[in-house]
């Protein structure tokens, strides 16, 4: 939602109501962690007041401990938070899990995928960047694919049960490689919102 028009938001959300969408991916920046400030949970619950689909809410943020509890006050359904910004990683997992959310690692394209070794068993989910956070409309980073090939490689040994989402760059151009690969989600936002017609272009990927 990153990539929409925040001066028809409510026509926004009911376009992706009835778009074939499974979720809504909501990034909220800080200006410290990215360098680039976005919204917060007052955004997140308009959203969620009018949204018909699960919230995925992307903390892209220091410190997200201290806001675990709002996040779920104000709908997420799925919370995923950076590996580079928490300290106590598994606590902040079971935090999360703790009140009734979904639990998501996020990896910056420069952190090895070994780093969830560990808690491979306990997320639900892990969102690799394809881009460097911060903004949309990046370039996607070609070497996702092969961290996409280490995570399939990690989950299927650990017997881990984790969804692999794609954020960043994703367009029908690479989406079909990444799901060959075996991503499970796709987050597309500029290609989907800056097209002449964005539920067309949802139908289309979700055809790959």
């Amino acid at each position: 939602m990153l990539a929409c028009d925040f001066s028809k938001l409510r026509s926004e959300i009911d376009l992706i109501n009835k778009s074939d969408a499974d979720w809504f991916h909501l990034d909220v920046m800080d200006g410290v962690f990215v360098p680039n400030i976005s919204f917060g949970m007052p955004i997140v619950k308009s959203i969620s007041k009018y949204s018909k689909k699960s919230l995925d809410v992307h903390l892209m943020i220091c410190n997200p401990d201290l806001y675990i509890e709002n996040f779920k006050a104000v709908g997420a359904e799925i919370l995923t938070v950076h590996f580079e910004a928490c300290i106590h990683l598994k606590r902040t997992i079971d935090e999360i899990k703790n009140k009734g959310m979904l639990a998501g690692v996020a990896l910056n394209p420069h952190t090895n995928v070994q780093n969830i070794f560990d808690i491979a068993n306990e997320i639900d989910l892990v969102c690799l960047m394809s881009v460097n956070p911060g903004f949309g409309g990046q370039k996607f980073i070609e070497r996702t694919y092969k961290k996409l090939d280490e995570l399939c490689d990690m989950r299927l040994r650990e017997n881990a049960n984790f969804l692999i989402q794609i954020d960043g760059g994703v367009d029908e151009l690479n989406g079909k490689k990444l799901i060959n690969h075996g991503a499970d989600v796709l987050v597309a936002g500029s290609s989907v919102f800056n097209s002449k017609n964005p539920t067309e272009k949802i139908k289309n990927l979700k055809k790959l």
